[in-house]
């Protein structure tokens, strides 16, 4: 099978093509940084208007990338959800019309289980089950993964997600949108020890994870910093800020696989590209005697790919879309089911 995916659920408008005996093929992204940064965060009405003119025109390139015409393909997948509903409505409305024109089946894919499902474009993926650890700037969670669809949650944030936390002290800090980059740039810089932030819901039991109160131990350091401090004194506080997420996400990573008996952790979502989580990850999943899988970086954040992934995966079970267009704002992971033959998505 050979499908064309689409990404559009915030603010990267991405396409790709993925053939299930070649692999990917072809895979383009555009991002809104530049677009959204003067507001310091997405605007969603005017991510929606971007998708409308950078969708097709990438279409157009993994096509003439992959060397794939429409008659080439099998069907096309697009992210229905969850997200910003104009935005997904965007690619959801592309991916229908171009189907309809070309004789091609459509999936609404999940969003998160593309993120869970990217390291299966490495040439090692991760094996089921496994115990998967999705941490962006909207999502903490902890997941057991049995198969493709077939997901409990083990645990999730209860206020702030990760990325959220990073986003927002980076600009507390007073560095560019979007935070979270710049922020573990500047923690490089920084003395370990300056600062004790707090290590949020450690000594309890239990997967659940809670960060709104480190974005508040940042605001008081900011606060107290001297007058006419610089770069270094910040930078201390940026190291402090994330060695905590990391130590956080780490110890509740290692109580999931001690918690189901697995040995294998896929870490998937913007925040699985911050090189500090991945050494410390790995570190302690080695003294487990358990492995790590990641994505690589470029796929770490939003992508089409990953979306292709599932989207094969449903279509070539002869999973499909019925009549209208799907998108949904809100879409709990726990809700999707495998893929099944003959089966149609409705909802």
């Amino acid at each position: 099978m050979r499908v064309l995916a689409l990404e559009s659920s915030c603010d990267e408008s991405a396409a790709a093509v993925l053939d299930d005996r070649r692999g990917l093929l072809a895979h383009a992204l555009f991002s809104q940084v530049e677009l959204h940064r003067i507001y310091g965060g997405v605007v969603p009405e005017l991510a929606s208007r971007d998708h409308v003119q950078r969708l097709l025109p990438l279409v157009d390139r993994v096509l003439r990338d992959a060397d794939t015409r429409p008659a080439d393909l099998d069907g096309i997948a697009y992210t229905a959800g969850p997200g910003l509903i104009g935005a997904l409505l965007t690619g959801a409305a592309l991916a229908r019309s171009l189907a309809a024109a070309w004789g091609l089946p459509t999936v609404g894919v999940h969003h998160l289980e593309g993120h869970l499902l990217a390291p299966a474009l490495e040439p090692d993926p991760p094996p089921f089950p496994h115990v998967a650890l999705l941490v962006s700037g909207g999502h903490t969670m902890l997941i057991e993964a049995q198969g493709i669809g077939d997901y409990r949650l083990l645990g999730e944030t209860r206020d702030d997600a990760a990325g959220e936390a990073f986003d927002k002290s980076a600009k507390l800090l007073g560095l560019p949108y979007p935070g979270g980059p710049h922020l573990a740039r500047l923690a490089e810089r920084g003395r370990a020890g300056a600062h004790g932030f707090p290590r949020p819901m450690l000594d309890r039991p239990g997967l659940e994870f809670s960060f709104s109160g480190l974005k508040t131990a940042v605001l008081h350091a900011v606060r107290a910093l001297p007058e006419g401090a610089g770069e270094a004194d910040r930078a201390d506080i940026a190291l402090a800020l994330e060695e905590a997420v990391v130590d956080t996400l780490v110890a509740k990573a290692m109580r999931a696989l001690e918690a189901t008996g697995l040995d294998a952790l896929v870490v998937s979502g913007g925040v699985g590209a911050n090189l500090r989580l991945r050494a410390k990850l790995q570190a302690a999943a080695q003294r487990r005697g358990a492995r790590v899988y990641h994505p690589r970086l470029e796929f770490c954040t939003d992508n089409a790919a990953m979306i292709a992934v599932a989207g094969l995966a449903r279509l070539a079970a002869g999973e499909h879309d019925g009549p209208g267009i799907r998108a949904r704002a809100r879409w709990p992971l726990d809700s999707l089911r495998p893929p099944a033959a003959d089966s149609r998505c409705t909802a």
